[in-house]
């Protein structure tokens, strides 16, 4: 009988998301072929690539003078802010004629966008037949949000990262699982998260490879760059948020981000170290309740959005995590019945609006809602109207950060909901 209701309950679920399997391919072709004639249009002004000339000439410095490294700076607020271990990694960009670079960097991140949402809808359950249709629907729309738009206009490795996490996670009883996450925090540290959160999930061997594959990252960095690492680690560098710039900044979608803009200033220490730790610890417990309840992917899903809040730095193109997040929900939405079907479908779809890449100053960027709000000026100057925000101005200002605690609430209400209807163990 169960084997019966779970034949049907799939036949279910295939019939409510066939739509996907013609619709899917032609709104992802649609969403590229709209963003080619943009690009075609506007070449210079789409890709402006100002990120990924900073790890370019961080390679050229690294090359030439390692010392330097992070004294060094291409211009205001731009800054070298990485791992002398992403620094090993950029001397070998340099070595690529730009325009190369400029595109594989393009191509490679909208792939990663789509692989990534193909193995979220793997873990997911999806079979092969319905997958393609659903991850080219979901990508078409994910490709279309600000975080995604910004990593491709500055030449980001967001994407990338996020896919070499992704793979790590849905790779389920692979001997070396963990490493993916490993090495991305030797890139960017905020990935450091997933360590104590597979911790509180029981999985040891694979947070302890990825304790160890971060520590190796550290090692070739150390090996390399001697000097550039004791400035990095030892010189406490990579503690100092100011580096890349006003932390204040209007992108800076983070809680340390938005604390400043709301005092003024920039927040005393413990103040900041206090509610980062509740609101992490907070968020780890959510995360780590929905994996050990039978969701593991809306549990690492959580616990990224957790990083991104508590992470001193979490800047707009930081957010690219929303496209995981866009596909779970459009799977709760295919699998719901009832109310919950229309639910999850409206929550899928606010969420791609207050993510989603609108026209604004200059249309032919896609900008997103948050940049309604006034910004200082690239990052720089003495004169921040980030303090001076009043009413709607400090929504539209902190509307990631603020779509993101929404999100790990309505998590949790559900989770506690489903928890007070389970049935108890006979």
């Amino acid at each position: 009988m169960q084997a019966q209701l779970g034949r049907r309950e799939a036949t279910e679920t295939r019939s409510r998301a066939g739509w996907a399997r013609w619709a899917g391919p032609l709104a992802l072709a649609a969403a590229l072929g709209l963003y080619a004639v943009n690009l075609a249009a506007h070449p210079h002004i789409l890709l402006s690539d100002i990120d990924l000339a900073v790890y370019r000439d961080a390679g050229l410095v690294t090359r030439r003078s390692p010392g330097r490294l992070y004294q060094w700076q291409q211009g205001p607020g731009l800054r070298f802010t990485y791992t002398p271990f992403a620094a090993s990694l950029c001397m070998a960009l340099s070595l690529l004629p730009w325009p190369l670079t400029v595109w594989l960097m393009l191509v490679s991140s909208g792939a990663a966008l789509v692989v990534t949402v193909w193995l979220v809808l793997g873990a997911l359950g999806w079979s092969e037949s319905d997958r393609v249709g659903a991850a080219c629907a979901v990508s078409a729309v994910a490709f279309w949000i600000e975080p995604v738009q910004r990593t491709l206009h500055t030449g980001e490795v967001d994407l990338l990262l996020m896919l070499l996490v992704v793979r790590d996670l849905t790779n389920t009883g692979r001997r070396w699982q963990g490493t993916g996450v490993g090495v991305a925090a030797g890139f960017k540290l905020v990935a450091l998260i997933f360590i104590p959160y597979l911790l509180m999930t029981g999985r040891y061997r694979q947070a302890g490879t990825a304790a160890g594959a971060f520590a190796a990252t550290v090692a070739v960095g150390a090996l390399l760059l001697p000097r550039a690492s004791g400035t990095w680690w030892l010189g406490g560098a990579f503690l100092d948020a100011g580096r890349t710039g006003f932390v204040g900044y209007l992108p800076n979608q983070s809680l340390f981000g938005s604390l400043t803009r709301l005092a003024g200033s920039v927040p005393a220490t413990v103040v900041w170290v206090t509610l980062a730790v509740l609101v992490g610890g907070s968020g780890l417990v959510l995360a780590a309740f929905a994996h050990r309840h039978g969701w593991p992917v809306h549990g690492w899903v959580l616990c990224a959005v957790t990083g991104l809040i508590v992470s001193p730095v979490s800047w707009d193109h930081h957010w690219v995590w929303i496209a995981p997040a866009l596909a779970v929900l459009a799977d709760m939405a295919v699998r719901a019945k009832g109310a919950q079907h229309g639910v999850y479908w409206a929550a899928a779809g606010l969420l791609a609006v207050i993510f989603g890449a609108w026209p604004n100053a200059d249309p032919a960027i896609p900008w997103g809602l948050i940049w309604y709000a006034p910004a200082t000026r690239d990052g720089t100057g003495s004169s921040h109207p980030e303090y001076h925000w009043t009413g709607w101005q400090f929504v539209e200002g902190n509307l990631y950060l603020l779509a993101g605690a929404a999100l790990l609430a309505a998590a949790a209400i559900a989770l506690a909901a489903y928890r007070r209807r389970r049935p108890e163990p006979a």
